[in-house]
């Protein structure tokens, strides 16, 4: 064994002296080596990965439990408090109190539970994209019906998105809130990250549009309204979500709106996105005369270029939404041009879902993604407004203010109370939207109904087989495999709210109990050719057992019956 400081990985990392060069103290200090003294090679690039997930691991671990027990005393402040404004009697109090206690002990009991993707029944897939998939399971243990998102690792590796989908999680860890989506659970097994939410049958904002082309400006107002709350939300816990689409829009079953879909959220502080398109201010005449080809020619009175435009917006809406770039329709300017952004970003996101509520597609789209990324850079020659779809003074001048410069864009300065303060939602009660009634009502039948999802095949397992072997990475090595867990340290999450949907906690599967022969390796082949019985045959003999019984066996209880009268 190493001394500390000799040759051990210890010394290394520390740079701790040898014991014995307490002579050379001076030296060290001073940053020179004395004669003869050992040379270190510096920690490889592995080592050090495995210390900063060692410690990403230990600092985890006791913020977890101090955010633990913070929110266990806020949990029964808040059943006293409850209980004190309320001036219920003092037995009913307790009962309250017993109740909270009851249900910590089991929060405590599930939280040392191991998950696994066997502990919920697939059901239906509602989703699918480039790096995984989204599921309806149902949860094994309580029956209760959630929505599972699976990604698999080696592309969340390989594609470099290990930081967005950690960020996913961490928010939505973080936030608690009836405009988000809830989590209930995320875990990770040698191949998959899982992420079980709530479920939302109502579908998603996408497939309303489609359905409807567009929305009257009373619906409009509602839906706008609930997304600022749930951005308003997500940037006080610091994050700016940087995909505000109507695919991540989910309507509940009462139709009322929840933001999804947190995969490249970022903290305020975080890297700029690489992975979106760089477009250059280019020369603004050029620019212009190739959006006008690519846009289907010259001539067009406007209500057929209007008409032409809705046929292919629904055409292409679905294809765009499942590729592995996405639809750019919605990002605003400043993050194409990567010239660096803030919460901003996402204010002009909400100008776009809004003018296409109202006009029936994005203000910017065009066939060719890359023309609508010009176009959104370009937005002061390109942001217009069709005669034909009738607006209102106050509805046309929240999108122009929110679809325009980063200084001069609603929400810079005053973030979304700032929005809340327009014309446009004149008379709206903030404080109860989520409590008066949708100005749309999905039809849900049932907690298992999909009717609000596009449709998915189930891949079959000879094309899941396939695919893997095909996959980088799909054959990886144990070193490999390794340094993808140590990306995810820390994934796990369990939601204190599950243990008020009547979940029972699961119990670890009972082991087989060992037989003689398992613990007596070769206790099978004793008593052959001039061989003596080992220790274990004699003593399964002497217990009136063959070497194959266990403790389990009807003949384990005969036999010490005979014992006991003996």
């Amino acid at each position: 064994m190493s001394s500390p400081g000799g040759t051990s990985w210890l010394g290394r990392m520390t740079g701790s002296k040898p014991l014995n060069a307490s002579s050379s103290s001076s030296a060290a200090s001073a940053g020179v080596l004395p004669p003869g003294a050992p040379q270190h090679d510096p920690p490889t690039p592995e080592t050090k990965k495995k210390v900063d997930a060692a410690k990403a691991y230990i600092e985890n671990l006791y913020k977890n439990q101090a955010d633990a027990l913070r929110r266990r005393v806020e949990r029964r402040a808040a059943v006293e408090h409850e209980a004190r404004a309320s001036s219920m009697p003092a037995e009913t109090k307790e009962e309250l109190l017993s109740e909270l206690e009851r249900r910590e002990r089991e929060f405590t009991r599930l939280k040392r539970a191991k998950l696994t993707a066997e502990d919920f029944e697939p059901l239906t897939i509602i989703g699918r994209g480039a790096f995984g998939e989204v599921r309806l399971v149902r949860d094994k243990s309580n029956g209760c019906v959630y929505a599972m998102k699976k990604l698999k690792k080696t592309e969340m590796v390989r594609r470099g998105q290990v930081d967005h989908v950690k960020a996913e999680r961490n928010l939505l860890a973080e936030v608690h809130d009836e405009a988000v989506v809830k989590l209930f659970y995320s875990f990770q097994d040698e191949e998959y990250l899982y992420l079980v939410m709530e479920y939302l049958p109502g579908g998603d904002m996408m497939t309303l549009l489609m359905r409807r082309d567009t929305l009257t400006e009373e619906e409009t107002r509602f839906y706008i309204a609930q997304t600022i709350l749930a951005l308003e939300t997500v940037h006080a816990a610091n994050f700016i979500h940087r995909d505000i689409k109507p695919d991540n829009l989910l309507l509940d079953r009462d139709g009322h709106m929840k933001l999804s879909d947190f995969g490249l959220c970022k903290p305020v502080d975080g890297e700029i996105l690489r992975s979106l398109p760089s477009v250059a201010e280019e020369d603004l005449e050029e620019e212009t005369n190739g959006a006008n080809v690519a846009d289907g020619g010259e001539g067009e009175d406007a209500a057929t270029k209007r008409a032409r435009q809705l046929r292919n917006w629904h055409q292409n809406r679905r294809r765009l939404a499942y590729s592995t770039v996405g639809t750019p329709d919605y990002i605003a300017p400043e993050v194409l041009l990567k010239k660096g952004y803030g919460l901003e970003c996402d204010f002009w996101s909400v100008g776009a879902i809004m003018y296409e509520m109202l006009v029936g597609y994005p203000p910017f789209y065009s066939d060719e993604p890359m023309t609508t990324c010009r176009k959104i850079v370009h937005w002061r020659h390109h942001l217009r407004f069709p005669n034909e779809v009738p607006l209102s003074r106050d509805a046309r001048d929240l999108i122009e203010r929110l679809l325009c410069d980063v200084d001069n864009r609603l929400g810079s300065n005053g973030g979304a109370g700032e929005i809340k303060h327009h014309p446009f939602f004149q008379g709206l009660d903030w404080d109860s939207l989520y409590r008066v009634k949708a100005p749309y009502t999905p039809d849900v039948e049932g907690e298992l109904d999909t009717q609000n999802f596009e449709h998915f095949d189930e891949e079959k397992k000879e094309q899941r087989l396939g695919r893997a072997s095909r996959e980088p990475g799909g054959d990886e090595s144990g070193a490999r495999k390794e340094k993808k867990d140590l990306d995810f340290v820390g994934y796990t999450y369990k939601n204190f709210e599950v243990v008020g949907n009547g979940t029972s906690v699961r119990k670890k599967a009972a082991r087989q109990r060992p037989s003689m022969a398992s613990i007596f390796p070769g206790a099978e082949h004793s008593g052959g050719e001039g061989g003596h019985p080992d220790a274990a045959a004699a003593l399964a003999g002497l217990a009136g057992l063959s070497v194959g019984d266990s403790a389990g066996t009807p003949e384990f209880h005969t036999a010490r019956g005979d014992f006991q009268n003996a």
